[in-house]
């Protein structure tokens, strides 16, 4: 056997691990539509506020102060790269006893319910969501404290977590 293959099963200088390994949880991301409705959203608002302060003082005031523009376009550029860092911060894992949330660049928060302490599973879609296939889970327990949302879930996933969620939340609390 050669030294260093995979196979290699000696133990020289291997050491035990003190403690055992445990499962690390397996982490699911947003999808991207999300970020696409985010950022043509942003592009509306941001853009109509553009126009608004480039031609309003430009033609009441003078073409130097149609230069207002640039604030809203600066603010445009600067909220597409911050909607695309925020998208990538969002995660959830389903464990074998609780739900992980994880979200934020800045502020960075790790929100765990357990799956006994949920209440009501809600999976809510509104116009723009539903334009764009998209459905976000709400997480409901006793303490309000820890209520929690996953957005912008396609909509067979939103049904799945929230039916999957529902069935562990029965199981759980039944011992109650």
């Amino acid at each position: 056997m050669e030294t260093g293959s995979p196979d290699d099963t000696g133990t020289a200088g291997a050491t035990e691990p003190t403690e055992p390994v445990r499962d690390r949880p397996v982490w699911t991301g947003l999808p991207p539509g999300l970020l696409r409705m985010r950022r043509l959203l942003l592009v509306v608002w941001l853009g109509l506020l553009t126009l608004a302060a480039g031609l309003l003082p430009g033609l009441f005031l003078g073409p130097f102060w149609a230069a207002l523009a640039l604030l809203p376009l600066a603010l445009l550029v600067w909220g597409w790269v911050m909607l695309e860092r925020n998208w990538r911060s969002w995660r959830y894992a389903e464990r074998a006893d609780d739900l992980l949330i994880n979200r934020g660049v800045l502020w960075w928060e790790e929100t765990v319910v357990p799956y006994g302490r949920m209440q009501l599973v809600e999976v809510t879609s509104g116009p723009v969501e539903r334009h764009f296939g998209l459905a976000s889970v709400q997480l409901h327990t006793a303490a309000a404290a820890t209520d929690a949302t996953i957005p912008g879930l396609d909509p067979a996933e939103a049904e799945r977590l929230r039916d999957r969620l529902t069935e562990l939340g029965e199981a759980r609390s039944a011992g109650l």
